[in-house]
């Protein structure tokens, strides 16, 4: 199993991770957290080359997607850079991507009950006013999950603050500081629960946040 003790913490640099072929041809992707290679609980970034399709399949744990890099296309249509996509369990589609794709996945991994579909498109999305400096886009929401876009102006500083059933941060743009290190572009982050830090920014940032999804469980740190 790969960064699956909800525990401890995880960081990877995923912009140095190397890409690994999936069983589909011109597929290939960078396994951040995986439970079972096709069919449990996986976290990914993922890349499609210039024509690469999948077969039409179901996702019975569910699929959610954020877009990075060109356009994810499938039965329902074409989703650029910044779309935010959730396809609820029992759901399937056909996807594929006519001109190459990089996309950041999370497999099997909805809260029993959480059915919602959900397609947006952070690119003309509103951003509403967080704490302090911060701007938040809204993506998601189920009992305790909360999903976000989080726009971090330069110099910016959150209060200390710990993560009731955990976080989860992939970084966007600009550059996610703590006091456990700085985060690039392209670094995933999982927190666990109770886990604290004192994040900020020397320079604008954007990233995508998950909280409250991660098993409530002890942890040392």
């Amino acid at each position: 199993m790969l960064n699956m003790n909800f525990a401890q913490a995880a960081r990877v640099d995923t912009a140095s991770a190397l890409w690994q072929p999936s069983p589909m041809p011109g597929v290939w992707r960078k396994p951040l957290a995986r439970e079972d290679a096709e069919r449990g609980h996986a976290t990914s970034v993922v890349r499609y080359d210039a024509g690469a399709r999948f077969a039409h399949h179901l996702h019975p744990g569910g699929e959610e997607i954020l877009v990075l890099e060109g356009f994810f296309s499938d039965e329902s249509g074409d989703f650029g850079p910044g779309s935010y996509l959730r396809n609820p369990p029992g759901s399937g589609h056909a996807p594929f991507s006519e001109g190459g794709c990089v996309l950041f996945v999370k497999l099997h991994q909805f809260a029993p009950g959480d059915t919602a579909s959900v397609h947006i498109d952070t690119a003309s999305a509103d951003w509403l006013p967080g704490q302090g400096g911060l701007q938040v886009m809204p993506l998601h929401s189920y009992e305790a999950e909360q999903v976000a876009l989080v726009k971090w102006p330069a110099g910016e500083r959150f209060v200390p603050h710990r993560h009731w059933g955990g976080e989860e941060i992939l970084v966007l743009s600009g550059e996610f500081i703590d006091e456990h290190g700085r985060y690039p572009v392209g670094s995933w982050l999982r927190s666990p629960h109770l886990s604290a830090h004192y994040p900020y920014t020397e320079v604008e940032t954007v990233i995508w946040v998950k909280t409250g999804h991660l098993p409530v469980v002890s942890v040392g740190r």
